[in-house]
């Protein structure tokens, strides 16, 4: 029987079957990084990849999410056992989406096709859309969208769907033309449900205080091109912010329930959050494996000197998607500007990096041939590359073969946020899809990458919460991969996760 239908804690427990994968710390009691995040903790709490992927049911947004644009945004998706579904997405003009402009309605039917060749740990799926419905929730929202069809290419068929402002009815469903031959509405919008054609499903066991653990089911969904004119050209090699199981996510979720129960005449109006100051301070790590555009898979860990504004990074790239096969490790470090306040993303900081060191260290053997045949005194001094160990690259300006380039200024944007658990998170500039950097004050990010997660230390400008303490004891670090360290392949941006 293939482990994807056996009972849950089967599926938890049998890590090693070839239908699924572990990320995390399954064998290793204590986590490898800095000092002070170098904290013993309990067993890591295994992920397992559901393959192939099982995605009938409702899955939910579990919080406001930022798009590129920046678009603030929750989703409700149900897949039915006959492969249709129906998909609402929820827009706001705020980041706490707690003001509704519009809503979409979408249904249609998704096929699985084969596990991806370009993204491990993946699969592709076809998708066919069967309706697309619009409604607003204001007048003033409707004239935004119909402003934005008329700068664009759409055809008349597109805008005519559309009512004219005095005629706008409260709660009227506005059926949109939703293939190609019916013209490029889907595209002038900006919308585009390629996030179907990659999916990934995920489950893990969160623990619970004095109880026993939950479970907790992720469904990865295609990246978001950063350019609204390339989305409906453009297909994932990545991962959007994950949705959750309406029926086991994480909890305490406030937002849960709200999103769950919506529909397009009733969008959810989440809890309004804090908008905390950003004051660096600290160390962040992620909170598991991440992947990038490009298929990269990494970790990184930062430690934030508030009083100097300087800052120290690593990232450490794996081959895998559970961020167990190391390729290559970088430390970065330099300096950051005093932020100010985003006029473009509410509830964002805008602040400049500068890199101007950095070292590198191979982890495979693959990594050390092509830095041992790489252009003399274009990665570090003269000697051969072995793997393990750490050289310097700062003399020659970076090192080419991996895209590093020193010094290196990058403009960024930066958020803080505390989950329902009290714990601190820390929001960094999503990276360009085309693989460039935000080298420009016009190619500053306006969405973010998966948050940061406070390891030690503590973010200065509001109390520090009571920590979120373990059943088992321990540290309040999260239990995943192996952290450290970030992107650095040709072409791709220095600091891609900051």
């Amino acid at each position: 029987m293939p482990a994807a239908m056996l009972p849950y804690a089967c599926v938890l427990v049998l890590l090693g079957a070839s239908t699924t994968e572990a990320a995390g710390a399954v064998g290793s009691s204590r986590l490898h990084w800095e000092p002070r995040c170098q904290q013993p903790v309990s067993e890591g709490t295994p992920v397992t990849a559901v393959l192939p992927p099982r995605l009938d049911g409702p899955w939910i947004s579990t919080g406001c999410e930022v798009r590129p644009g920046p678009e603030f945004l929750t989703r409700s998706y149900t897949f039915y056992p006959n492969r249709l579904f129906r998909a609402y997405q929820f827009y706001y003009g705020d980041p706490s989406c707690q003001e509704p402009t519009h809503s979409l309605l979408i249904k249609g039917k998704v096929r699985l096709r084969r596990a991806s060749w370009v993204t491990r740990g993946a699969t592709e799926a076809d998708y066919h859309l069967h309706k697309v419905g619009i409604v607003f929730h204001s007048r003033h929202a409707l004239l935004d969208v119909t402003k934005r069809l008329n700068q664009t290419w759409a055809d008349q068929d597109c805008v005519g769907r559309l009512p004219q402002a005095g005629a706008w009815l409260p709660g009227a469903l506005y059926e949109l033309p939703s293939t190609r031959a019916q013209g490029n509405c889907m595209a002038a919008l900006g919308f585009s449900m390629h996030e179907l054609s990659l999916v990934r499903v995920q489950r893990h066991l969160q623990p619970q205080p004095r109880a026993v653990p939950q479970l907790v089911e992720e469904l990865y969904l295609g990246d978001i091109h950063t350019e609204r004119a390339e989305r409906q050209r453009y297909r994932p090699t990545g991962y959007q912010h994950p949705l959750q199981s309406a029926l086991h996510h994480a909890r305490p979720c406030p937002a849960c329930a709200l999103v769950a129960r919506a529909d397009e005449h009733h969008p959810p109006v989440l809890p309004r959050a804090p908008l905390l100051p950003l004051r660096l301070g600290g160390r962040w790590v992620s909170a598991g494996c991440e992947l990038r555009p490009a298929v990269l898979f990494l970790t990184r860990l930062f430690t934030f000197h508030g009083h100097s504004r300087s800052w120290e990074g690593r990232y450490r790239h794996f081959s895998d998607p559970a961020c167990r096969q190391p390729t290559f490790t970088v430390y970065a470090a330099g300096s950051y500007t005093r932020g100010a306040p985003s006029a473009r993303v509410r509830g964002g900081t805008e602040l400049d990096f500068e890199v101007t060191r950095a070292r590198v260290t191979p982890m495979d053997q693959v990594t050390a041939a092509v830095l041992n045949s790489s252009e003399p005194g274009s990665c570090g001094g003269p000697g051969a590359w072995a793997v393990g160990v750490e050289r310097d690259v700062t003399a020659t300006n970076g090192c080419l073969a991996l895209g590093i380039r020193l010094p290196h200024v990058e403009y960024e944007l930066f958020k803080v946020e505390r989950d329902p658990r009290g714990q601190s998170l820390l929001f960094i500039g999503q990276r360009p899809s085309d693989g460039s950097s935000p080298d420009t004050p016009e190619k500053r990010p306006t969405s973010y990458q998966a948050p940061l997660v406070l390891c030690g230390g503590h973010a200065g400008g509001a109390p520090r919460p009571p920590p979120h303490r373990p059943p088992s004891g321990g540290a309040p670090c999260p239990r995943a991969a192996p952290f450290p360290l970030l992107l650095l392949v040709p072409g791709l941006a220095f600091l891609g996760g900051l």
